[in-house]
C-alpha cells in the first residue's frame, strides 16, 4: 500500500515548476486542498499574481486508464474559443518531469459559484424560480454546444477511438467493476447482464462527449445569469452524445436526500425546474434531432457506468488512496442501491 497522502504539497518542491511553467507567477503564498473532488487531487494555489487551480493524479497504484490529467488538460485547452465554456489552462507536468512525481496540471482559478443542490433551494428571492429555470437552460445550452463541436477543427480527431461507443464503453466499465469489487453484489450483476444484449448498435454519431456532466462540475457567475466554466474533464472522449444527456437526466431520477444529490422526489414544477421530457426536448430541439428511442436503455447504461466510478472511488478507499475517504466510504454503501434502483426502473418500463 502506498501510504504517500494525496491531502499535501510540498510548496518548496513545486514553487520552481510553477515560476517556470505558469506565465506570470509570482510569490507564492498558500497550496491547499479543495475537500471536493474523489477521484483527482485539487488544489487551490494563491499567489501574489492570482489565484490558480492544481489537478493531480492520486498516489499509489492506480487502475488502468484512470487519473488521466492529461486527457483533461488536452480537451480544456482544445475548447478554448468555442462556445463551451472553460477554464483556461496554463501547463502540464508529465509524469517523468513532475516535481511531485506525479502527473498534474495548472488551471486559472474561476471565481463564481457551484451549485450542490439540484433543487437549487439556496436561490430565493420573487425571482428564484426563473433563475433556476435559466440555470437549467444554460446547462442545456451548453451541452448541445458541446456535443456541436467539430472535434476534427479543434484537433480532437484523435481524441477516442471511433465507433462502437457503447459496447467499448460497457466492456469498459465492466472490466474496471470487477476490478474493483470487494464482494458480490447482485443488483449490478442484474444489471450487467441485461444491458449486454441490449446495447445500442453504433449508428455513427460521433461527438465530444465530457463523461461526467453534471451541475456540480460546473462554476456558475455569481448571479447564476451563465456558466463560467465546465470541470472534471477526465472522462471526456469521442463517444456518442446520447451518453452525456442521460447520464445527466440520471439526476431527475436519484433521490434528493443522502449523497446523491437528485431530484427525486422534488417538485420541479413548484420550484421552476424542468421535467425530465421537458430538458430532454429542449436538448434535442437545440440539435435538431428527433424523439430518442429506447431512452430506458440509455439511463440503464448511465446508472451501470456510475455504479462502476463509485466502487472504483470505495476500493480505493479500501487501499488507503482516497481523496475524501468519509465520502468514499459513503460511495461504497450507495453502490447496490445504485443496482436496484435501475432494475426497478427497467421493470416499471420507464
Amino acid at each position: 500500500m502506498n501510504t504517500e497522502s494525496p491531502n499535501l504539497l510540498d510548496d518548496l518542491v513545486l514553487l520552481p515548476w510553477l515560476e517556470t511553467h505558469v506565465p506570470g507567477f509570482s510569490e507564492l503564498h498558500e497550496i491547499r486542498k479543495f475537500d471536493t473532488g474523489q477521484s483527482n487531487p485539487t488544489y487551490l494555489i494563491v499567489a501574489t499574481s492570482g489565484k490558480y487551480v492544481l489537478r493531480a493524479k492520486p498516489p499509489g497504484d492506480l487502475l488502468k486508464s484512470a487519473h488521466q490529467v492529461d486527457r483533461e488538460y488536452r480537451v480544456m485547452k482544445a475548447l478554448a474559443g468555442t462556445d463551451v465554456p472553460v477554464p483556461k489552462v496554463y501547463a502540464l507536468a508529465e509524469e517523468e518531469d513532475s516535481p511531485i512525481d506525479r502527473m498534474f496540471f495548472v488551471m486559472e482559478f474561476l471565481d463564481g459559484h457551484i451549485f450542490w443542490d439540484p433543487a437549487l433551494h439556496e436561490l430565493t428571492g420573487p425571482e428564484a424560480n426563473a433563475h433556476r429555470g435559466q440555470v437549467y437552460d444554460a446547462m442545456n445550452a451548453a451541452l448541445a454546444a458541446l456535443h456541436n463541436v467539430d472535434v476534427v477543427t479543434v484537433g480532437l480527431g484523435d481524441f477516442g477511438k471511433p465507433g462502437n461507443y457503447f459496447e467499448r464503453q460497457f466492456s469498459r466499465w465492466s472490466k474496471q467493476y470487477e476490478a474493483s469489487e470487494i464482494e458480490r453484489i447482485d443488483e449490478i450483476h442484474q444489471l450487467i447482464d441485461w444491458l449486454e444484449p441490449r446495447i445500442p448498435a453504433d449508428d455513427g454519431t460521433v461527438s465530444l462527449v465530457h463523461g461526467d456532466y453534471r451541475l456540480d462540475n460546473m462554476v456558475f457567475s455569481h448571479d447564476a445569469s451563465h456558466i463560467l466554466g465546465i470541470l472534471d474533464w477526465e472522462l471526456s472522449t469521442l463517444g456518442h452524445p446520447l451518453a452525456d444527456l442521460a447520464y445527466q437526466c440520471m439526476q431527475w431520477r436519484l433521490p434528493h436526500q443522502g449523497g446523491f444529490r437528485g431530484l427525486g422526489g422534488v417538485d420541479r414544477k413548484a420550484v421552476g425546474l424542468p421535467s425530465e421530457a421537458e430538458y430532454v426536448a429542449a436538448y434535442c430541439s437545440r440539435r435538431g434531432i428527433g424523439e430518442i428511442e429506447n431512452w430506458n436503455v440509455y439511463l440503464a447504461f448511465s446508472f451501470f457506468r456510475l455504479a462502476a466510478i463509485l466502487q472504483g472511488v470505495y476500493k480505493r478507499y479500501v487501499d488507503g488512496n482516497a481523496s475524501n475517504p468519509q465520502t468514499a466510504q459513503a460511495y461504497g454503501r450507495s453502490v447496490p442501491l445504485m443496482g436496484k434502483m435501475a432494475m426497478e426502473m427497467i421493470a416499471a418500463g420507464k
